[in-house]
């Protein structure tokens, strides 16, 4: 595949993940605020974070390896929003920690799963066509999918329990892996860094 075809391809996937990523957004983050669920809530942000790495994938593509570590980097940080939202609203839940309505929670949590698989698969092609960028991009998707298993798996048992700390403790669990996705690009985007002093001839500290 030459340069220009990886690009393309890229782009089309990012381009694909962006969108889904953006319309299921309204309808997680719609239905959190109905329900009151803080890890469908933090979710929903995930989704708008997700939405933003794939835009900046595109205008990033063709950029020199500098600039893309630069923007891996910037991604890294984009990928602590969500973890600042789930945060925020585990505080703000622990003090009326009332259970969200299961079903709903489950369904939505299971649409959510189908999104970030579909996106997961679309990006797998291409992870490694990008460094940091098309890497930030996966490891969001991959670790959507295993929170969206986690948020259905607390619907079990906040119906078991009728109550709302399940939720709580799953927006602690989220703001966790959010924490290392971000460390993980942060670590690419460092070595793409150092690839472009190497290449430029400077030294490498």
């Amino acid at each position: 595949m030459t340069d220009g075809e990886r690009v393309r391809a890229l782009r089309r996937a990012s381009l694909v993940v962006a969108a889904l990523n953006l319309a299921y957004c309204f309808v997680e983050m719609g239905v959190a605020l109905a329900i009151g669920s803080v890890s469908l809530l933090a979710d929903s942000a995930d989704f708008l974070e997700d939405t933003a790495i794939n835009l900046l994938i595109v205008i990033a593509l063709g950029w020199s390896l500098g600039a893309q570590a630069i923007a891996g980097r910037v991604m890294a940080g984009i990928i602590l929003v969500p973890a600042a939202v789930a945060a925020w609203q585990v505080v703000v839940k622990a003090t009326d920690p009332t259970p969200p309505d299961v079903p709903l929670l489950v369904i939505t949590a299971g649409g959510a799963a189908i999104v970030n698989l579909v996106s997961a698969l679309v990006l797998a092609r291409v992870r490694r066509m990008s460094g940091s960028l098309s890497k930030a991009a996966f490891l969001s998707a991959r670790n959507d999918v295993f929170v969206n298993v986690l948020i259905i798996a607390m619907g079990l048992v906040t119906a078991w329990t009728a109550s709302g700390w399940p939720d709580i403790v799953l927006g602690a669990v989220i703001t966790v892996l959010a924490a290392h996705a971000a460390w993980e690009v942060w670590e690419a985007a460092g070595e793409e860094r150092l690839a472009a002093k190497a290449l430029a001839g400077e030294a490498v500290d």
